[in-house]
């Protein structure tokens, strides 16, 4: 759990908040993997929650602390981009799991595995984004990193329209196959989402290069 005083005690502040949203979007991914493979009259939507509402408290602190700020480490809007693009992303893995614990007793035969490991590798390597901000590196490295992000998001599309041949060619029946649709929708949103706070920090480090 992440304090306030602490991240507002050493350092810079923004540098410390963006790295804790991150972490937060690391969290409610872990926990949409774990609801997923979880027994259905088990699934709890707290750890989801918890992350959001912990992602929404830094994303109010950012935006108080731009006004208060007088010299930041990064532009304002490069800070406020960043995260508000990380905030999506817990909102959007909270979303899937709201509508999956409706429906998981339903959910035999309905494939998510394939998508949940390419938002572990998209998530765990904005992660990775974010922390290497505070020192800014060479372009280089940031490349590579959403490079890897660009073929996750690639390789989520692909995935998508392989199981939506399956729902075409009748694998559920019809309000399965609608219900299904819209959780591989979302799961292939978080993918995006990441994609694009991916997009802010390799222009963010163009920008400080």
């Amino acid at each position: 759990m992440f304090s306030l005083q602490r991240i507002f005690g050493k350092g810079d502040k923004f540098f410390d908040l963006l790295e804790a949203s991150a972490e937060e979007v690391k969290g409610s991914v872990q926990a949409l993997v774990k609801i997923i493979q979880t027994p259905e009259p088990s699934i709890s939507l707290e750890d989801f929650a918890d992350a959001r509402r912990k992602d929404k408290r830094i994303t109010e602190e950012i935006s108080e602390q731009l006004v208060k700020t007088f010299v930041t480490g990064l532009e304002r809007e490069d800070i406020e981009a960043l995260s508000i693009a990380l905030y999506k992303i817990t909102k959007t893995t909270e979303k899937f799991a709201e509508r999956y614990k409706i429906v998981a007793s339903q959910m035999d035969g309905a494939e998510f595995m394939r998508q949940t490991e390419l938002i572990i590798t998209a998530s765990d390597t904005l992660v990775l984004m974010v922390k290497h901000l505070r020192k800014i590196p060479p372009l280089e490295k940031i490349k590579e990193l959403n490079d890897r992000l660009q073929h996750a998001e690639g390789e989520a599309d692909k995935i998508m329209l392989e199981l939506l041949k399956d729902l075409y060619h009748g694998k559920h029946e019809p309000l399965k196959a609608l219900i299904v649709h819209d959780l591989y929708e979302l799961l292939e949103k978080v993918v995006d989402r990441c994609r694009d706070a991916g997009n802010v920090v390799s222009h963010i480090v163009l920008k400080n290069s």
